[in-house]
């Protein structure tokens, strides 16, 4: 009974503390984010690595010399380790220069000059150290006793991007750059050739020339591209032209260091403002403030709304803001969510199963958190996706498809009758925002209010766009030749059939809804589900009549989305991105002048040329572009979600202080069920141990004597 007596007290002297906590005591109130990870990143090589996942720690350690600014929306590229803005060289065939104002087809070719600052270092790594290591005892990086550092150069610029082209790498960029690169093509060639003939051996690429990309001075370098390519500006700003010491490359390739896995992919290097200290992509990843970052001011401008949202508090003060961020990693979204509810997890993405959970939807599709989440103190940051969902017309199709007013009215019909709000309503519990065109908020030449809207879908109201009404939708039909939905000259029901991939759960759901979409105005849908290899055929034969479809940025501008109705690009015919074969002489034309040119209020004007083409031809409906929704707690600053600038650790602020007392708070033990069900086990107890001292006692008092 007194051990009992013990255990209790020793227990209710530990209730003050959080039993739960995973991470070790002696983290307590340090400056640490805490995140997850559910899928383990592949590729850390920057030559290699293009998945989200893996720029979650690749945009924390690499520095291309652009960026995009954190705040501004649309998406604006500035300098990173460039002093500024490369300024494009157009030249013609002899060398000569072009004025930007000339017409494309004079540039044979553009040369980007960068200039970068002095006195940027790299992280402490062992391959500024030594030249040739003993790995005895050597199992991972931390183990080498040596470190060293040395500055940036333009060299590394040049030579990350000679990388590009190794035969071993297989860079899933190559196959554009070849087309854009002066002299990338050949490089690769030599490299090839290089390397068949010296198996095994590490290839130099500082004594392989390349046209297209050398150094100048010490913090100078050249880029020079066929003819005119201004998104070119997007890529330097992504880790494909990042820098790589050369002697990295020679350190990764010495003998023994592919058996220690001791590479790029796992070890990365770079000059940004972290490094990699722990990888263990199973389990846990550790990023840690670099010792030789140079510091960075944070913004001092942004959107007008960031200034209410507390974005711009920090202005001007350095950053990185964070010393350590642990990235956990968690195969189920279950436990993901639970910690972070536990405050164990500084942010959060919001799972279907857990949306209920932590966002309500009001009758009109605004979302906001649950009262839960707000008693919590937890914040919800909304964006939308650089990326389009639509449905197409196949221009083809001697019904739907074409310029006859007869197939645009009953275009139209169609475009208004689907009705976007509600299904981002029923089908994304409001996690989208109808769109009015193919390019998104956030990109240049995207239009916002009145001037935004598609006039022939919605007028203007107080309250924002309104969808016109179904009874117009049934004028356009019966103007279209199909009163009633039944072909005027044949009396036939008119059956339209859609191409989609729609399978699987909740696929029943959908096409039940587009089923009712269409006979509000008395036509008969037929959707073809089917796999995607037999969907794409379709498309490529041009014998889809409507299909589902969509497109994700590959960099933040709007040729990367006008491009995908430029006729050159129809995918029957050219085997291009124009899955609906649309053709307009007028908008190729100017799609062809808007492409080449800088953003500017010149190149606006004829993207609001265009979009009105489009918006006349309705070649799609337009769907919806969607957003994502991510939860963080009151004690992060500076959170602003981003779809392409992914170095956003450096601007985060975490509270340790008040994430420690909530936590505590929050994961306080409760002892009285235990207490509980530790005195009912005692009580239980007392009558059996009564019975065994009575009987002891008999025994004692009953045992025959010795003789």
């Amino acid at each position: 009974m007194g051990k009992v007596l013990a255990f209790l007290a020793i227990f209710l002297a530990s209730c003050g503390s959080t039993w739960n906590d995973p991470y070790p005591a002696a983290e307590k109130g340090a400056n640490i984010l805490y995140s997850a990870f559910t899928e383990r990143p592949k590729h850390l090589d920057p030559v290699q690595s293009y998945a989200e996942n893996e720029a979650v720690f690749t945009s924390q350690i690499y520095e291309p010399p652009l960026q995009y600014h954190y705040l501004k929306r649309p998406y604006e590229v500035i300098p990173a380790t460039a002093v500024s803005l490369p300024v494009p060289d157009y030249r013609d065939a002899a060398g000569r220069q072009v004025p930007a104002g000339a017409p494309p087809d004079r540039t044979a070719y553009t040369d980007y000059v960068i200039r970068i600052r002095p006195g940027i270092r790299y992280q402490p790594h062992p391959a500024f150290a030594e030249a040739d290591p003993d790995l005895t005892g050597i199992h991972r990086l931390a183990d080498f006793p040596h470190q060293g550092s040395r500055e940036l150069t333009a060299d590394d610029y040049v030579y990350e991007i000679k990388r590009l082209a190794h035969p071993h790498l297989h860079s899933p960029v190559f196959g554009l750059m070849r087309e854009y690169i002066v002299g990338l093509d050949d490089l690769a060639q030599a490299l090839k050739s290089a390397s068949d003939a010296h198996p095994g051996q590490w290839l130099d690429l500082r004594q392989f020339p390349l046209a297209g990309a050398e150094a100048l001075d010490r913090y100078r370098y050249r880029i020079r591209i066929k003819g005119r390519y201004p998104q070119f500006l997007y890529w330097l700003a992504m880790p494909f032209f990042a820098p790589i010491p050369w002697e990295a490359d020679r350190f990764y390739q010495l003998p023994g260091m592919a058996e220690r896995n001791l590479n790029l992919d796992w070890y990365p290097i770079g000059t940004g403002p972290y490094m990699l200290t722990e990888n263990d992509p199973n389990s846990r990843m550790v990023l840690e403030r670099n010792p030789n970052f140079r510091g960075e001011p944070y913004p001092c401008e942004g959107e007008p709304e960031d200034q209410t949202a507390g974005l711009l508090a920090d202005c001007g003060k350095t950053m990185p803001f964070i010393d350590k961020a642990v990235f956990t990693r968690e195969k189920e979204q279950i436990p993901y969510w639970n910690k972070f509810l536990q405050g164990y997890y500084d942010a959060s993405g919001i799972s279907s199963d857990s949306f209920d959970q932590a966002v309500q939807v009001g009758s009109h599709g605004e979302a906001g958190l649950t009262d839960d989440m707000r008693r919590q103190g937890i914040q919800l940051s909304t964006s939308v996706a650089t990326s389009t969902m639509y449905m197409g017309f196949n221009w083809l199709d001697s019904t739907v498809g074409g310029p006859s007013e007869r197939a645009r009215k009953l275009r139209l019909a169609i475009s208004i009758a689907l009705d976007q709000e509600e299904f981002i309503s029923i089908f994304l519990n409001g996690r989208g925002i109808p769109a009015q065109d193919p390019i998104p908020p956030g990109i240049f030449g995207h239009r916002e209010g009145p001037a935004g809207i598609d006039p022939g879908l919605y007028t203007w109201t107080d309250a924002g766009p309104r969808r016109r009404s179904i009874d117009e939708a049934r004028r356009l039909l019966a103007e279209a030749g199909y009163p009633d939905g039944r072909d005027s000259r044949t009396g036939q029901p008119l059956i339209i059939n859609l191409d989609t991939t729609l399978t699987g759960l909740g696929a029943k759901a959908r096409v039940d809804w587009l089923l009712k979409q269409f006979d509000k105005l008395h036509l008969q849908l037929v959707v073809r589900s089917t796999d995607f290899n037999r969907f794409q055929e379709k498309l490529l034969k041009g014998n889809a009549q409507l299909f589902y479809f969509g497109w994700n940025a590959d960099y933040p501008d709007p040729e990367n989305f006008l491009f995908l109705l430029y006729g050159p690009q129809g995918k029957a015919r050219f085997q291009g991105e124009n899955a609906a074969n649309y053709a307009n002489p007028e908008y190729d034309r100017l799609f062809e002048q808007m492409k080449t040119m800088e953003n500017s209020p010149q190149r606006q004007a004829i993207i609001d040329r265009m979009v009105a083409i489009l918006h006349h031809d309705a070649p799609w409906v337009w769907g919806f572009h969607p957003k994502d929704y991510t939860l963080a707690h009151q004690w992060v600053h500076n959170r602003k979600p981003s779809k392409v600038g992914h170095n956003t650790l450096q601007y985060q602020r975490i509270d340790a202080a008040l994430r420690d007392r909530l936590r505590t708070q929050w994961n306080r033990p409760e002892p009285w069920p235990l207490v509980v069900v530790a005195v009912l086990l005692a009580m239980l107890a007392l009558p059996a141990f009564g019975t065994y001292r009575r009987r002891e006692n008999h025994r004692a008092t009953t045992k025959t004597p010795h003789a």
